[in-house]
């Protein structure tokens, strides 16, 4: 039976709602706000998958983006600024540097969605963003669809269509924590990627796609993840967008549980979490978290690319509809 229940007050007023869905011992628990995942649960598994936070206040902030569905554009625009069907535009500019991340200010993680439709296995959040909304042309429908897949698979499927040529790359920003640690110390990671973008100190890429082999950003065959990796980087999984395909895998220090990721993405940004912090409260494991509690795993398009013709284009247009089909699946050992 589906559980529905107001989770609290957004800042406009309206009322934030809080779905659970379950299947085959996974449970999710879904919040308007930002259209995020609040709570990712596993049956036999004592602690959440996730990190997140068991009230609203928190989300109404979330300089982390904890769970939440990030766009327009998705990761760091340089100067904010583009070139967008020849003409240029300025962006919100949201980082300190004076770059735009995650959609702006205003991003959708910041607004509270509608819930469309909802059953015991799935729900689906709609938004509408006005043309010139965080300064980038054409209005926008975007729709964020949850689901629970035999198998205790969740499915997130983002969809968006345009009035005006524009920019467009969502993300789904969950922290992974799978052995309920205090950091991801000894998190076995693998990720299905021979190329990275190396980036400048404040994460804009360079501009090159460089190789994996004899770095610290070599996981093809699996490697613990540890504070020395300095992980905030674009993995290179393909030049396109393509058909759900197997991008990483990554499993608990303590082993007992392993997440597989699918996507149909070209991207996929990891972040060792390393700048966690800003909230005073309380998560879902009782206490507070801090850098390195969790690992984003976040399948996109590449950053910055309308500056890098060689990136694939993140470019949409209003014959064109923008859908990305990402999958977390786990397993525990017998």
């Amino acid at each position: 039976m589906t559980n529905v229940e107001v989770f609290g007050v957004a800042a406009d007023g309206s009322e934030v709602q809080r779905i659970s869905i379950e299947r085959d011992g996974l449970r999710a628990c879904l919040i308007s706000q930002g259209a995020t995942l609040q709570d990712l649960r596993l049956a036999g598994h004592n602690s959440p998958l996730v990190l997140g936070y068991p009230s609203l206040q928190p989300y109404l902030k979330n300089p982390n983006y904890f769970g939440a569905t990030v766009g327009r554009f998705a990761n760091r625009l340089k100067g904010g600024v583009a070139d967008i069907a020849g003409q240029p535009h300025l962006m919100d500019r949201n980082t300190t540097e004076g770059h735009h991340i995650h959609g702006g200010h205003d991003g959708t993680a910041t607004l509270n969605w509608e819930v469309a439709e909802h059953s015991s296995t799935h729900v689906q959040f709609e938004t509408r963003l006005a043309d010139g909304h965080m300064g980038f042309p054409g209005s926008m429908d975007v729709q964020a669809i949850y689901r629970i897949l035999p198998a205790q698979t969740l499915e997130i499927e983002i969809t968006a269509t345009t009035t005006a040529t524009t920019l467009c790359s969502f993300a789904h920003h969950s922290y992974f924590n799978l052995d309920g640690g205090r950091t991801i110390d000894g998190h076995r990671l693998r990720v299905l990627a021979g190329e990275y973008l190396t980036v400048e100190p404040d994460g804009i890429p360079t501009g090159d796609i460089a190789d994996v082999i004899n770095t610290r950003f070599d996981f093809r065959s699996g490697r613990s993840v540890e504070p020395s990796n300095g992980l905030d980087h674009n993995f290179c999984l393909s030049d396109q967008r393509r058909d759900l395909h197997p991008a990483a895998e990554l499993t608990g220090a303590d082993g007992r549980v392993t997440m597989l990721v699918a996507t149909t993405e070209p991207g996929l940004q990891i972040y060792d979490g390393q700048g966690i912090g800003g909230a005073n409260a309380a998560g879902l494991i009782g206490t507070t978290y801090g850098p390195r509690s969790g690992l984003a795993i976040e399948p996109q398009l590449w950053p910055d690319a309308p500056h890098n013709p060689l990136f694939p284009s993140a470019e949409l247009h209003p014959d064109d509809v923008y859908r990305q089909v990402s999958q977390f699946s786990f397993t525990q050992p017998a």
